[in-house]
C-alpha cells in the first residue's frame, strides 16, 4: 500500500487574510495545509508502507480571460468625432478677426461662434457672431451654422436702414422658427455683427454684448436683454408671465435669467427671438469691435476690456488680437468667473 502524506506547522491559508477560529474541524474543506519551510526529521512518521512528501500544496488563482482592446491610431483624424464634440479652449484667427473660447466650469462648452468674410467675393464684407447657449449647446450650434444664412437671404438688396433692420429681424425670427420645429431643448444667446456697404450693423437677442472702441473709448452698441430691464419686464408681465429675483437673479417664471434668445420652447411665450439693431457707418475712428458672452460682461467692464485689448489691437505693422481675447478671459477667469466664455475681436480698419 502506497500513501502520500502532506504535515505544515504554518497557520492555515485564508483569501481574506482573516483570522481562522480555533474549533474549526480539521477535516474542514476550508482547512488547507501549508508547508513553509523544512520540518524537522523528529515530526516526520516513517512506515515502511507508505512515503512521505514534504510537498505543500498550492492554490493557484484561475486566470482571467484575454481582454480584445480595439487598437486606435494616435492621429486624431481617425477617431470619430460627434457633432457634439467641442474642446474646452477652442482659438481661431482669421482675416481680420479673432476668436477664444473657453469651457468654464459645466461638463461641456456650450457657447459657439461663427465668422465669415468675403461675402459675395466682396473683401469688405463680413458676418460675424458669439453664440451663448443654455440648457444644452444644441441652440448655440444651430444658430452658429444657420443665423448667417438666413440674414443674408433676407437682405437681398436692401438699402435703407429700416430694410437691413427688418431682414436681421425676419432672419433671427426664421431661425428661431426652425430651431422649435426640431423639438430640441435648451435656448441660446446671440450677437451678431455685419459689415455691408461701409456699414456695421450690431444686432443681439439676450445678454451676449458687442462694445466698439471709438479711438479707446469703450462704446456699447448693445443693449442685455434681461427680465430685470423695466421694458422687458413690462412686455413679460403684460403676456401672462411673471419675473421675480430669485438669489440675487431676476428669472422669468423663476427659471430662465435672459428675456430674449434662439429656442427656450417652454417659455417661448415670454422669450422672444427678436434681436434689437443698430446701425453705424464705419470710419477711421472706429478701431475695433468686441462681441462677448455674459462670462466676460458679468466680470469686466466695457471700458476695462477695450483697455486691455488697445494695445494688442491698434498699431501700424501687427496686430495681436488673439492674444487680446486670450487676455480678457484671463482677468475673467481671475475674478472668478465659472460660466463659459467666448470673446471675438473684429478689426474694423480691415473692413473701412
Amino acid at each position: 500500500m502506497s500513501c502520500t502524506v502532506a504535515i505544515s506547522n504554518s497557520p492555515m491559508f485564508s483569501p481574506s487574510r482573516a483570522p481562522v477560529p480555533a474549533s474549526s474541524s480539521p477535516s474542514s474543506p476550508l482547512r488547507i495545509l501549508r508547508l513553509q519551510k523544512p520540518l524537522p526529521s523528529s515530526l516526520i512518521r516513517a512506515s515502511t508502507d507508505c512515503s512521505v512528501s514534504t510537498s505543500p500544496t498550492v492554490l493557484k488563482r484561475k486566470r482571467p480571460s484575454r481582454l480584445d482592446v480595439p487598437a486606435f491610431s494616435m492621429s486624431f483624424g481617425n477617431i470619430p468625432a460627434t457633432p457634439t464634440a467641442v474642446a474646452d479652449l477652442v482659438e481661431a484667427e482669421g482675416d481680420g478677426y479673432s476668436v477664444c473660447c473657453k469651457r468654464g466650469r459645466k461638463s461641456a462648452m456650450e457657447d459657439r461662434y461663427s465668422a465669415t468674410v468675403n461675402l459675395h467675393a466682396d473683401s469688405k464684407q463680413g458676418v460675424f457672431g458669439i453664440f451663448d447657449g443654455h440648457g444644452g449647446a444644441k441652440a448655440a450650434e444651430y444658430a452658429a451654422e444657420n443665423l448667417k444664412k438666413n440674414i443674408m437671404n433676407e437682405l437681398g438688396n436692401t438699402a435703407t436702414d429700416d430694410e437691413i433692420k427688418v431682414a436681421v429681424k425676419n432672419g433671427y425670427l426664421k431661425t428661431d422658427s426652425e430651431f422649435l420645429n426640431q423639438e430640441v431643448g435648451g435656448g441660446s444667446c446671440c450677437v451678431t455683427a455685419l459689415i455691408r456697404n461701409g456699414n456695421l450693423v450690431i444686432s443681439n437677442a439676450g445678454d451676449c454684448r458687442a462694445v466698439v472702441s471709438r479711438g479707446g473709448v469703450a462704446e456699447a452698441l448693445t443693449s442685455d436683454h434681461r427680465p430685470s430691464r423695466k421694458d422687458e419686464k413690462d412686455r413679460i408681465e403684460a403676456s401672462g408671465g411673471y419675473v421675480d429675483c430669485c438669489r440675487g437673479i431676476w428669472r422669468i417664471q423663476g427659471s430662465l435669467a435672459v428675456s430674449r434668445g434662439i429656442g427656450d420652447q417652454c417659455l417661448k411665450q415670454w422669450v422672444t427671438a427678436e434681436p434689437e439693431t443698430r446701425i453705424l457707418g464705419l470710419n477711421p475712428e472706429l478701431e475695433f469691435l468686441i462681441l462677448a458672452s455674459d462670462g466676460l460682461w458679468d466680470k469686466v467692464s466695457n471700458q476695462e476690456a477695450v483697455d486691455i485689448a488697445r494695445p494688442l489691437c491698434t498699431g501700424i505693422t501687427t496686430h495681436q488680437s488673439l492674444s487680446a481675447c486670450r487676455k480678457l478671459i484671463d482677468l475673467s477667469i481671475s475674478r472668478g468667473s465659472i460660466d463659459d466664455t467666448s470673446v471675438m475681436i473684429v478689426q474694423l480698419g480691415r473692413f473701412c
